[in-house]
Protein backbone atom coordinates (compact mmCIF):
# COMPACT_ATOMS: atom_id res chain seq x y z
CA UNK A 1 0.00 0.00 0.00
CA UNK A 2 1.20 3.41 -1.19
CA UNK A 3 0.50 6.37 1.66
CA UNK A 4 1.85 9.43 -0.06
CA UNK A 5 3.61 11.93 2.77
CA UNK A 6 5.51 14.71 1.38
CA UNK A 7 9.22 14.57 2.29
CA UNK A 8 11.35 11.84 3.06
CA UNK A 9 15.26 12.37 3.79
CA UNK A 10 15.93 9.80 0.83
CA UNK A 11 14.05 11.82 -1.06
CA UNK A 12 14.61 15.47 0.14
CA UNK A 13 17.80 17.54 0.67
CA UNK A 14 18.07 20.28 2.61
CA UNK A 15 19.52 23.19 1.02
CA UNK A 16 20.09 25.16 4.01
CA UNK A 17 21.74 24.00 7.47
CA UNK A 18 19.51 23.97 10.72
CA UNK A 19 20.55 27.51 12.16
CA UNK A 20 18.74 28.20 15.85
CA UNK A 21 16.12 30.80 15.61
CA UNK A 22 16.94 33.72 17.83
CA UNK A 23 12.91 34.56 18.25
CA UNK A 24 11.16 35.48 21.14
CA UNK A 25 8.44 33.02 21.28
CA UNK A 26 5.69 35.09 19.70
CA UNK A 27 7.31 36.27 16.83
CA UNK A 28 10.17 33.63 15.87
CA UNK A 29 12.30 34.86 13.15
CA UNK A 30 15.11 33.07 11.33
CA UNK A 31 18.20 35.13 10.68
CA UNK A 32 18.97 36.11 6.75
CA UNK A 33 19.82 33.31 4.09
CA UNK A 34 19.91 33.04 0.83
CA UNK A 35 20.66 28.95 -0.23
CA UNK A 36 20.52 27.22 -3.43
CA UNK A 37 19.64 23.35 -3.80
CA UNK A 38 21.94 20.44 -3.73
CA UNK A 39 21.46 17.51 -6.10
CA UNK A 40 21.19 14.11 -4.92
CA UNK A 41 21.50 11.46 -6.94
CA UNK A 42 19.78 8.03 -6.02
CA UNK A 43 22.10 5.57 -8.49
CA UNK A 44 19.47 2.29 -9.22
CA UNK A 45 16.45 4.14 -8.69
CA UNK A 46 13.92 5.27 -11.61
CA UNK A 47 11.76 7.76 -11.95
CA UNK A 48 10.07 5.87 -14.47
CA UNK A 49 5.92 5.00 -13.71
CA UNK A 50 5.36 1.63 -12.26
CA UNK A 51 4.98 -1.44 -14.51
CA UNK A 52 1.82 -2.56 -13.08
CA UNK A 53 -1.32 -0.07 -11.92
CA UNK A 54 -0.68 0.56 -8.42
CA UNK A 55 -3.71 1.86 -5.67
CA UNK A 56 -3.07 4.93 -4.33
CA UNK A 57 -5.24 6.59 -2.03
CA UNK A 58 -5.29 10.84 -1.30
CA UNK A 59 -6.44 12.22 2.14
CA UNK A 60 -7.25 15.94 1.52
CA UNK A 61 -10.21 18.77 1.45
CA UNK A 62 -10.31 21.52 -0.80
CA UNK A 63 -6.97 22.56 -2.11
CA UNK A 64 -6.01 18.93 -2.54
CA UNK A 65 -9.65 18.57 -4.81
CA UNK A 66 -8.36 21.04 -6.65
CA UNK A 67 -4.82 20.28 -7.54
CA UNK A 68 -6.42 16.77 -8.55
CA UNK A 69 -8.82 18.50 -11.20
CA UNK A 70 -8.21 18.51 -14.78
CA UNK A 71 -9.00 22.11 -15.65
CA UNK A 72 -6.86 22.97 -12.20
CA UNK A 73 -3.74 21.52 -11.17
CA UNK A 74 -4.29 17.56 -13.73
CA UNK A 75 -2.67 16.00 -11.12
CA UNK A 76 -5.71 13.29 -11.40
CA UNK A 77 -4.62 13.15 -14.96
CA UNK A 78 -0.51 13.18 -14.24
CA UNK A 79 -1.23 9.71 -12.34
CA UNK A 80 -3.59 8.25 -14.32
CA UNK A 81 -1.49 8.50 -17.36
CA UNK A 82 1.99 7.23 -14.74
CA UNK A 83 -0.26 4.17 -13.86
CA UNK A 84 -1.65 5.27 -10.60
CA UNK A 85 -5.46 4.03 -9.78
CA UNK A 86 -6.49 6.92 -7.69
CA UNK A 87 -9.61 7.30 -4.69
CA UNK A 88 -9.72 9.83 -2.41
CA UNK A 89 -11.48 11.24 0.85
CA UNK A 90 -12.93 14.54 1.24
CA UNK A 91 -15.35 16.37 3.56
CA UNK A 92 -17.63 13.58 5.31
CA UNK A 93 -15.69 10.41 4.46
CA UNK A 94 -15.60 7.74 6.72
CA UNK A 95 -16.36 6.49 10.23
CA UNK A 96 -16.70 9.00 13.27
CA UNK A 97 -13.64 8.87 15.04
CA UNK A 98 -13.97 11.27 18.35
CA UNK A 99 -12.27 14.06 17.01
CA UNK A 100 -15.90 15.81 16.29
CA UNK A 101 -19.23 14.68 15.29
CA UNK A 102 -18.89 14.77 11.69
CA UNK A 103 -16.90 11.68 10.12
CA UNK A 104 -12.52 11.61 10.14
CA UNK A 105 -13.00 12.84 6.66
CA UNK A 106 -13.60 16.21 7.42
CA UNK A 107 -10.52 16.63 10.10
CA UNK A 108 -7.28 16.79 8.14
CA UNK A 109 -5.38 18.98 9.91
CA UNK A 110 -1.82 17.93 11.85
CA UNK A 111 -3.55 17.20 15.05
CA UNK A 112 -5.83 15.03 13.45
CA UNK A 113 -3.04 12.37 11.71
CA UNK A 114 -2.30 11.20 15.37
CA UNK A 115 -6.46 10.38 15.41
CA UNK A 116 -6.26 8.85 11.93
CA UNK A 117 -3.08 6.33 12.05
CA UNK A 118 -2.68 6.32 16.11
CA UNK A 119 -6.21 7.13 17.93
CA UNK A 120 -7.96 4.71 19.47
CA UNK A 121 -10.23 3.87 16.39
CA UNK A 122 -7.51 3.62 14.02
CA UNK A 123 -7.55 0.56 13.15
CA UNK A 124 -11.06 0.90 11.88
CA UNK A 125 -9.92 4.28 10.31
CA UNK A 126 -6.97 2.97 8.43
CA UNK A 127 -8.62 -0.66 7.13
CA UNK A 128 -11.44 1.94 5.48
CA UNK A 129 -8.57 3.86 4.03
CA UNK A 130 -6.86 0.90 2.80
CA UNK A 131 -9.95 -0.44 1.53
CA UNK A 132 -11.34 2.78 -0.25
CA UNK A 133 -12.10 2.82 -4.10
CA UNK A 134 -14.57 5.36 -4.99
CA UNK A 135 -14.11 9.17 -5.79
CA UNK A 136 -14.87 11.98 -3.60
CA UNK A 137 -13.58 14.28 -5.89
CA UNK A 138 -13.63 15.21 -9.42
CA UNK A 139 -10.61 14.16 -11.62
CA UNK A 140 -9.45 11.69 -14.73
CA UNK A 141 -8.63 7.99 -13.36
CA UNK A 142 -7.93 4.83 -14.97
CA UNK A 143 -11.09 2.97 -15.91
CA UNK A 144 -10.51 -0.37 -14.18
CA UNK A 145 -9.76 -0.62 -10.78
CA UNK A 146 -6.99 -3.31 -10.00
CA UNK A 147 -8.49 -4.81 -6.72
CA UNK A 148 -7.20 -5.39 -3.61
CA UNK A 149 -5.50 -2.42 -1.07
CA UNK A 150 -4.31 0.80 -1.58
CA UNK A 151 -0.96 0.55 -1.84
CA UNK A 152 -0.25 4.63 -1.63
CA UNK A 153 -1.63 6.75 1.04
CA UNK A 154 -1.01 10.25 0.46
CA UNK A 155 -1.90 13.17 2.66
CA UNK A 156 -2.23 16.72 3.25
CA UNK A 157 -3.51 18.82 5.63
CA UNK A 158 -5.00 22.26 4.26
CA UNK A 159 -3.51 26.00 4.09
CA UNK A 160 -4.65 26.84 7.88
CA UNK A 161 -2.29 24.61 8.96
CA UNK A 162 1.05 26.80 7.99
CA UNK A 163 -0.06 29.34 10.85
CA UNK A 164 1.76 27.30 13.63
CA UNK A 165 2.62 29.30 16.88
CA UNK A 166 5.98 29.26 18.95
CA UNK A 167 9.03 28.55 18.65
CA UNK A 168 11.05 25.96 15.85
CA UNK A 169 13.25 25.54 18.77
CA UNK A 170 10.69 25.12 21.86
CA UNK A 171 11.06 21.76 23.06
CA UNK A 172 9.02 19.05 21.41
CA UNK A 173 7.13 17.11 23.70
CA UNK A 174 6.04 13.31 24.34
CA UNK A 175 2.76 12.10 22.52
CA UNK A 176 1.39 11.60 25.96
CA UNK A 177 1.85 15.33 26.93
CA UNK A 178 1.11 16.33 23.26
CA UNK A 179 -1.96 18.65 23.60
CA UNK A 180 -2.41 19.03 19.77
CA UNK A 181 -3.66 15.23 19.53
CA UNK A 182 -6.72 15.36 17.65
CA UNK A 183 -7.10 18.96 17.96
CA UNK A 184 -7.63 21.46 14.67
CA UNK A 185 -5.08 23.78 13.22
CA UNK A 186 -7.23 26.82 14.67
CA UNK A 187 -6.39 26.01 18.52
CA UNK A 188 -3.59 27.60 20.61
CA UNK A 189 -2.04 24.59 20.61
CA UNK A 190 -1.38 24.57 17.20
CA UNK A 191 2.45 24.92 17.41
CA UNK A 192 5.67 24.09 15.99
CA UNK A 193 6.28 22.09 18.83
CA UNK A 194 3.70 20.13 18.97
CA UNK A 195 2.65 19.45 15.49
CA UNK A 196 6.93 17.95 15.47
CA UNK A 197 5.29 15.78 18.20
CA UNK A 198 2.66 14.80 16.09
CA UNK A 199 4.21 13.19 12.75
CA UNK A 200 7.47 11.73 15.46
CA UNK A 201 4.35 9.72 16.71
CA UNK A 202 3.09 8.53 12.80
CA UNK A 203 6.49 7.15 12.99
CA UNK A 204 6.21 3.83 14.65
CA UNK A 205 2.66 3.00 12.93
CA UNK A 206 4.27 3.33 9.29
CA UNK A 207 7.24 1.34 10.97
CA UNK A 208 4.65 -1.43 11.35
CA UNK A 209 2.83 -0.86 8.05
CA UNK A 210 6.43 -1.35 5.51
CA UNK A 211 3.70 -2.42 2.96
CA UNK A 212 2.10 0.93 2.56
CA UNK A 213 4.24 3.75 1.01
CA UNK A 214 3.61 6.45 2.84
CA UNK A 215 3.81 9.92 1.21
CA UNK A 216 3.43 13.58 3.38
CA UNK A 217 2.65 16.81 1.43
CA UNK A 218 3.35 19.44 3.45
CA UNK A 219 0.45 21.81 3.73
CA UNK A 220 0.58 24.77 1.45
CA UNK A 221 1.66 27.95 2.31
CA UNK A 222 -0.10 31.50 3.53
CA UNK A 223 -0.48 34.90 2.13
CA UNK A 224 -1.83 37.28 4.97
CA UNK A 225 -0.10 39.07 7.15
CA UNK A 226 -0.52 38.30 10.79
CA UNK A 227 1.32 34.55 11.13
CA UNK A 228 4.16 33.85 11.71
CA UNK A 229 5.39 32.69 7.98
CA UNK A 230 9.28 31.96 9.23
CA UNK A 231 7.70 28.64 11.78
CA UNK A 232 5.90 27.68 8.67
CA UNK A 233 9.15 27.19 6.81
CA UNK A 234 11.23 25.96 9.84
CA UNK A 235 8.28 23.51 10.30
CA UNK A 236 8.67 21.91 6.65
CA UNK A 237 12.61 22.36 6.42
CA UNK A 238 12.10 20.04 9.90
CA UNK A 239 10.07 17.39 7.82
CA UNK A 240 12.15 17.62 4.79
CA UNK A 241 15.13 17.53 6.73
CA UNK A 242 15.37 16.06 10.08
CA UNK A 243 12.22 13.98 10.79
CA UNK A 244 12.87 10.84 8.79
CA UNK A 245 16.81 11.11 9.49
CA UNK A 246 16.98 8.36 12.02
CA UNK A 247 13.79 6.04 10.33
CA UNK A 248 15.73 3.30 8.65
CA UNK A 249 12.83 2.26 6.17
CA UNK A 250 11.84 3.54 2.70
CA UNK A 251 7.94 3.19 2.80
CA UNK A 252 7.89 7.11 3.92
CA UNK A 253 8.66 9.97 1.52
CA UNK A 254 7.92 13.80 2.07
CA UNK A 255 6.99 16.53 -1.09
CA UNK A 256 7.52 19.64 -0.04
CA UNK A 257 4.25 21.09 -1.68
CA UNK A 258 4.88 24.63 0.52
CA UNK A 259 8.22 25.78 -1.12
CA UNK A 260 6.89 24.58 -4.32
CA UNK A 261 3.98 27.42 -4.04
CA UNK A 262 6.72 29.84 -2.48
CA UNK A 263 8.07 31.44 -5.82
CA UNK A 264 6.62 32.53 -9.27
CA UNK A 265 7.14 33.81 -12.64
CA UNK A 266 6.00 36.89 -12.35
CA UNK A 267 2.52 36.47 -10.62
CA UNK A 268 -0.07 34.38 -9.39
CA UNK A 269 -1.22 33.05 -12.78
CA UNK A 270 2.49 31.96 -14.60
CA UNK A 271 4.58 29.66 -12.41
CA UNK A 272 8.60 28.99 -12.53
CA UNK A 273 7.59 25.50 -13.37
CA UNK A 274 11.55 24.65 -15.01
CA UNK A 275 13.69 27.85 -14.01
CA UNK A 276 16.85 27.45 -12.50
CA UNK A 277 16.00 30.09 -10.05
CA UNK A 278 13.17 30.00 -7.27
CA UNK A 279 12.05 27.37 -4.98
CA UNK A 280 11.17 24.06 -6.01
CA UNK A 281 11.47 19.84 -5.23
CA UNK A 282 11.85 17.97 -8.20
CA UNK A 283 13.68 15.73 -10.24
CA UNK A 284 16.16 18.20 -11.51
CA UNK A 285 19.67 17.27 -13.64
CA UNK A 286 19.26 13.24 -12.68
CA UNK A 287 18.93 13.93 -8.83
CA UNK A 288 16.45 15.11 -6.49
CA UNK A 289 16.68 18.83 -5.62
CA UNK A 290 15.53 20.79 -2.91
CA UNK A 291 15.91 24.66 -3.41
CA UNK A 292 15.34 26.56 -1.18
CA UNK A 293 15.76 30.85 -1.62
CA UNK A 294 13.79 32.49 1.23
CA UNK A 295 15.27 35.96 1.25
CA UNK A 296 15.02 37.40 4.41
CA UNK A 297 11.47 35.55 4.35
CA UNK A 298 10.36 37.35 1.38
CA UNK A 299 10.21 33.37 -0.26
CA UNK A 300 8.39 31.74 3.03
CA UNK A 301 4.51 32.65 1.78
CA UNK A 302 1.83 31.92 -0.67
CA UNK A 303 3.14 32.78 -4.13
CA UNK A 304 -0.05 31.64 -5.83
CA UNK A 305 -3.31 33.19 -4.13
CA UNK A 306 -6.01 32.06 -6.03
CA UNK A 307 -7.46 35.61 -4.85
CA UNK A 308 -6.49 38.20 -2.71
CA UNK A 309 -7.37 36.92 0.75
CA UNK A 310 -7.84 33.24 -0.81
CA UNK A 311 -4.89 31.04 -0.01
CA UNK A 312 -5.93 28.53 -1.77
CA UNK A 313 -3.30 27.87 -4.94
CA UNK A 314 -3.77 29.22 -8.26
CA UNK A 315 -3.96 26.81 -11.14
CA UNK A 316 -0.49 28.08 -12.00
CA UNK A 317 0.97 26.92 -8.64
CA UNK A 318 -0.63 23.53 -8.78
CA UNK A 319 0.15 22.82 -12.04
CA UNK A 320 3.97 23.49 -11.10
CA UNK A 321 3.61 20.79 -8.04
CA UNK A 322 1.98 18.16 -10.59
CA UNK A 323 5.04 18.64 -12.54
CA UNK A 324 7.60 18.52 -9.98
CA UNK A 325 5.77 16.01 -7.89
CA UNK A 326 5.22 12.47 -10.84
CA UNK A 327 8.79 12.01 -10.85
CA UNK A 328 9.42 12.12 -7.31
CA UNK A 329 6.96 9.97 -6.44
CA UNK A 330 7.68 7.42 -9.13
CA UNK A 331 10.89 7.57 -7.31
CA UNK A 332 9.22 7.18 -4.28
CA UNK A 333 7.42 3.92 -5.05
CA UNK A 334 10.41 2.43 -7.43
CA UNK A 335 12.70 2.77 -4.03
CA UNK A 336 9.93 1.41 -1.37
CA UNK A 337 9.89 -1.53 -4.02
CA UNK A 338 13.30 -2.72 -3.93
CA UNK A 339 12.58 -3.41 -0.23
Amino acid sequence: MILIIVCSTALCVSTEPSTPATANPTTPTLPPRTTTGNQQPLPGYSIAPPAQTVKLIFLHHSTGENWLFDTNGGLGIALRDNNYFVSDTNYGWGPVAGDGPDPIGSYTDIGNWWTWFRGPKSTGIMNAVYAESGQHATYSRLPTDPGGKNQIVMFKSCYPNSNLGGNPQDPVPSIDANPLRGVNAGSDYHTVANAKGIYNDLLPYFQQHQETLFVVITAPPLEYEGYHPTNARAFNQWLVSDWLRDYPYKNVAVFDFYNVLTTNGGNANINDLGKETGNHHRWWNNAVQHTVDTSSGAHDTNAYPKAKGNDHPSIAGNQKATAEFLPLLNLAYNRWQTG
